[in-house]
């Protein structure tokens, strides 16, 4: 990160490694344009029109609903109408989206929401579609929210370091692999209730964000097809230009050249020697078990350089 949050937060898309603060932008984004053409709209006497174009991004229980708006299963994620449920969305987001970064870095966090908020929408839809529960409702039914990708975040940030404690108001300190049991349990409880569809959504984005942890742990990274697809995009987006550089030659004695060589010599075996799969593979598991703090320097510093790989 670059300095404090709102100035992160303001540069989100001006730097590269920077994925926690471009997920928050992109849904504060959207919420204030939905809220504007909402008011618009409704002002206008239009605001059926609003629903309808609402609709359009929201992601859709009904199969053959979706067939015709695909697009929404990626839209649907960052899309929100009350203010409280962007808040606390974006709350938990930027909690526990720190320490996933801290521990994998910025790509494999957008990794997890994304992977959370596909896995939620599959859930949602399944369940809509094989359970009687749902039957009179699934035409019209949809959802929205931020919440799956952000429960796959928090789950994540659990299972990478249980024992990491937060300090909540009015509790006092609490294991974080408390608050995702709590949090998961709540999902469970209320999916038979009013919010069934986005409790199944949540239920499937914690699955994610839980599986996807014990997989890196043995070397299997499932959200390479998502960061291949985000680098793609970055590519296109990009706008730096080539630069040509040209070197001039210098001339060294003969002792400058000998220290020189032996300092490359050094730095190249340096770095040869560093961050193998199988040392993250072990450090994931002491964070496991002990906590991040119990890492020694030298291990933070391998994880680190692995993360921004």
């Amino acid at each position: 990160m670059y300095g404090g949050f709102w100035d992160n937060l303001r540069n989100a898309f001006r730097h590269s490694n920077n994925s926690l603060y471009k997920l928050i932008a992109i849904n504060l984004l959207v919420f204030v344009s939905v809220l504007v053409v909402r008011i618009v709209l409704s002002f206008s006497g239009a605001g059926a029109l609003y629903k309808t174009l609402l609709g359009y991004l929201m992601m859709p229980a009904d199969l053959g609903q979706f067939i015709f708006q695909p697009w929404s299963i990626l839209t649907y994620m960052f899309l929100h109408e009350g203010i409280f449920h962007i808040l606390f969305n974006m709350l938990f987001l930027f909690w526990f989206g720190m320490l996933v970064n801290e521990y994998l870095g910025s790509r494999k966090l957008a990794n997890i929401y994304i992977l959370g908020g596909l896995a939620g929408a599959a859930l949602y839809v399944l369940m809509y579609n094989i359970s009687p529960m749902f039957t009179e409702v699934l035409p019209a039914a949809k959802m929205l929210g931020a919440s799956a990708g952000v429960y796959a975040i928090v789950v994540a940030a659990a299972t990478l370091a249980p024992n990491t404690t937060f300090r909540l108001i009015l509790i006092g300190p609490v294991k974080i692999k408390y608050i995702a049991i709590f949090y998961v349990f709540i999902a469970f409880a209320n999916s038979a209730g009013s919010n069934a569809g986005g409790e199944l959504a949540h239920l499937g984005g914690a699955a994610m964000g839980f599986w996807y942890i014990l997989q890196l742990k043995k070397g299997n990274d499932w959200g390479r097809p998502i960061q291949a697809v985000g680098q793609f995009f970055e590519g296109l987006l990009s706008n730096r230009s080539k630069i040509k550089v040209t070197y001039k030659k210098k001339t060294y004695s003969s002792q400058e050249t000998k220290s020189s060589r032996t300092n490359r010599s050094t730095a190249s075996f340096s770095n040869s020697s560093e961050t193998t799969q199988e040392e993250i593979d072990m450090i994931l598991d002491k964070i496991a078990e002990k906590g991040y703090e119990a890492l020694s320097k030298d291990e933070k510093r391998k994880l680190f350089e692995f993360s921004k790989k």
